[in-house]
């Protein structure tokens, strides 16, 4: 007697799951409104970038903070600047993993027996 096969799921609807895995976690935080969040022209050919590194290496500090995946990462961020009231554009994807591996995000260890406090300013994150 063999055993039956197990059925296989294929994802069809490939947007709704990715904005699915886009909106697990939900946090506050505090963003500084006048952080550079866009890029600032490169005056080199090509395309421009649209983020700033600043706003890449925030999106990657929550990332590695909270231990997700970069979908999981955008909603995050993206849910962080809707509870402000911030209409910035967050990097998709794609763009956060492209840059990650340009880009040398730092964060310092502190152990701690309480909460982790995060503070982002326009100078940059602190933690």
């Amino acid at each position: 007697m063999s055993r039956p096969t197990p059925p296989t799921y294929t994802t069809r609807n490939w947007p709704a799951y990715n904005e699915a895995l886009k909106r697990r976690g939900s946090l506050t935080i505090w963003f500084d409104p006048e952080m550079i969040w866009d890029a600032a022209p490169t005056g080199k050919r090509g395309r421009q970038p649209t983020y700033s590194d600043t706003a890449i290496q925030t999106c990657l500090t929550m990332k590695v903070l909270f231990g997700m995946a970069l979908r999981q990462t955008t909603g995050f961020v993206e849910s962080l600047l809707r509870l402000i009231g911030l209409n910035w554009a967050v990097p998709d994807f794609s763009t956060l993993s492209r840059r990650q591996k340009t880009l040398a995000v730092n964060i310092p260890y502190r152990g701690s027996n309480g909460p982790v406090h995060l503070l982002i300013d326009s100078t940059g994150i602190k933690v």
